[in-house]
């Protein structure tokens, strides 16, 4: 039977001050829910589940330490910059 290690991964301070700055340009406060790493035991498989933040009923997904993030799947990424455009839109 295969059994699956789940270990919560901090989101950075630097990451969340971006977010919340963002956020502050459209008058809203993000739903950050903290990514996790995924382990199957006895096996080199896992998988980093991103950090998501809900803003205006968009699912944003960030990882610690990239300078892009995505919105709604992992399809297209988007410069961290950009954030405050799409925040507000």
């Amino acid at each position: 039977m295969l059994r699956i290690i789940k270990k919560k991964i901090i989101i950075t301070n630097d990451l969340h001050s971006k977010i919340s700055w963002a956020c502050s340009f459209a008058n809203v406060s993000p739903e950050i829910i903290e990514g996790n790493l995924r382990i199957i035991e006895k096996t080199n498989i896992a998988y980093v589940e991103p950090h998501r933040a809900i803003i205006k009923d968009k699912l944003f997904l960030f990882f610690n330490d990239l300078d892009y993030f995505y919105i709604g799947d992992l399809t297209n990424k988007y410069p961290l910059s950009k954030l405050r455009d799409y925040a507000v839109r």
